[in-house]
């Protein structure tokens, strides 16, 4: 595996991708920890190709990370604060794990390359949980979901990414009807509004809910979800694509 300073990488610049599922009534973030001592989270991220598109490289990314490639995908802010720089965290980790790493892993260029500022494209993705096989990469220990009220402590700026992603996530989900990417290609109602409760984290009154989403004239209602008693079985819907 050829090193990033030795691939065919635009320099200092990188993309971060907040991977939003949604499981047991929970938001969650695919979160990889690195396997190093020392405990280090980050957000799956990656480089881009010379003769690459931004997006095409998210895209990559997503599919190496998650085993899917029908992903809806926004890109949602630029970060590049100037004093913006792995080097801490780095070094870091070389203090802790001298004796695994020694000279072998981290030579004098490599160093160089990763350490200096990078600018970074964040990307947020919506997933259906249950069609991602989570990928692990060469430096990761695992790569699991966490709920998004209980985020572990990630590198750099890691976790304010994902509440600025969050942010507009919370923005965009009437306007451009994305939550129907994180639910299973058919749910009931009370599926609908328990995923809205989760992003926005706050009930809202059902009746209410129901109208506002019927309203948007965006659902197919199918046949009734069999729970034992017909006469109280919810409809079950699928988002018109």
């Amino acid at each position: 595996m050829h090193s990033p300073s030795e691939q065919d990488y635009i320099q200092q610049l990188s993309i971060d991708c907040i991977i939003f599922g949604y499981q047991e009534k929970q938001l969650k973030v695919l979160v990889p920890k690195l396997a190093f001592r020392g405990d280090f989270w980050a957000l799956p991220s990656g480089f881009i190709f010379q003769e690459e598109g931004i997006d095409q490289a998210a895209r990559r990314i997503l599919e190496e990370r998650t085993g899917i490639r029908d992903i809806y995908l926004e890109q949602f802010r630029i970060f590049g604060e100037a004093r913006r720089s792995n080097s801490s965290f780095l070094e870091r980790i070389l203090q802790l794990n001298e004796d695994k790493l020694g000279d072998k892993r981290f030579n004098q260029k490599e160093l160089e390359w990763i350490t200096r500022r990078f600018v970074s494209i964040g990307y947020y993705a919506l997933v259906d949980i249950n069609k991602v096989i989570p990928q692990k990469n060469g430096i990761d220990e695992s790569i699991d979901w966490y709920p998004i009220r209980h985020l572990p402590t990630m590198i750099m700026d890691h976790n304010e990414m994902i509440a600025q992603a969050l942010e507009t996530l919370r923005l965009n989900l009437d306007q451009k009807l994305i939550a129907f990417n994180l639910l299973p290609d058919t749910f009931t109602m009370k599926e609908v509004q328990e995923l809205y409760e989760a992003i926005f984290d706050k009930p809202f009154a059902r009746n209410n809910f129901q109208k506002k989403i019927l309203d948007l004239n965006v659902l197919e209602r199918l046949e009734k979800k069999f729970t034992g008693a017909a006469n109280k079985a919810p409809y079950l819907y699928r988002w018109k694509r």
